[in-house]
């Protein structure tokens, strides 16, 4: 059994070819600000690399332990948040059974969806060890438990991943409430 990570050119491509709308003016700066707001109450879900087609999430849509990287999507307005390195969410399907009693409340069919923001120094939190079953950050190493409220189970990051509570509505996952914590690394101290 391997270890398995999102490829760095999967990466790159989800992030940097976002669409481009010719737009201007008020409405433009509104989509702008809109692609910078944190998941909303409401949103949907879109996988990373796949904004342009805005084709919603559903529990199908993840096997067992696969780890997924997503956008939060407004249908109604028909934008990606995905303006804001912050925003990248990573999700995984486990057994309910599994997950401790806090993800059991937020995790429909066994989903979890956190920040995929390290709460260190800000890396994208990517790396899936199969065999010892935490996530890894790929800069520093640290390692979050996704069963028990992602909490770090080795290296320097201070705290746990902000989980985002889900729901699955007319068979698509959306987004139930605010993260339970704070976004991003720890703040810097001096200058």
């Amino acid at each position: 059994m391997g270890d398995t990570s999102i490829s760095r050119r999967t990466l790159l491509t989800g992030c940097c070819a976002t669409p481009v709308f010719a737009r201007t003016g008020a409405a433009a700066a509104d989509e702008e600000s809109a692609q910078f707001e944190l998941p909303q109450t409401g949103d949907q879900l879109v996988e990373v690399g796949h904004e342009a087609e805005a084709k919603p999430l559903t529990p199908q849509d993840l096997g067992l332990q696969d780890l997924l990287l997503a956008w939060a999507y407004d249908p109604r307005n028909k934008i990606v948040r995905n303006g804001s390195r912050l925003n990248m969410l990573l999700l995984m399907r486990f057994e309910p059974a599994t997950l401790g009693d806090a993800e059991r409340q937020l995790a429909p069919e066994g989903i979890v969806a956190y920040s995929a923001v390290c709460t260190h120094q800000q890396c994208w939190v990517t790396d899936w060890l199969k065999s010892a079953q935490v996530l890894q950050c790929p800069c520093h190493q640290s390692q979050y438990d996704l069963r028990h409220s992602a909490k770090v189970v080795g290296g320097p990051a201070p705290r746990s991943l902000p989980a985002l509570p889900l729901n699955v509505n007319n068979g698509i996952l959306d987004i139930a409430g605010p993260f339970t914590g704070r976004v991003g690394g720890e703040q810097q101290q001096g200058t």
